[in-house]
């Protein structure tokens, strides 16, 4: 994986359209996402196939990044999948995006 510079972001990952969701953040989300695209980036993405990068936000303080992903934590699911409808209808895997 080549270097890639500091960018904070959090992200939502999906098993499926209206699957198993996870959220993160991260410093370095090409490295992230492809470490769980790989089955490395968490044990829970791991057991339940969760590999598409569904939605993405990215901020300019880690900070940020870190206190987005704990309040999109709390959502209810309903509010996850809107959010990831908005920007994502499709459900499209949106790491080849960033290439």
């Amino acid at each position: 994986m080549r270097d890639e510079p500091f960018q904070p972001c959090v992200y939502l990952m999906a098993s499926q359209r209206n699957g198993t969701l996870y959220c993160g953040s991260t410093s370095t989300p090409i490295k992230r996402i492809w470490d769980h695209k790989q089955g490395a980036g968490s044990v829970f993405t791991r057991k339940y196939g969760v590999t598409l990068l569904v939605w993405y936000e990215f901020h300019d303080l880690m900070g940020a990044a870190i206190k987005r992903e704990l309040q999109i934590k709390e959502w209810k699911r309903r509010w996850k999948l809107e959010l990831i409808e908005a920007a994502n209808p499709d459900w499209r895997d949106l790491y080849q995006d960033w290439f």
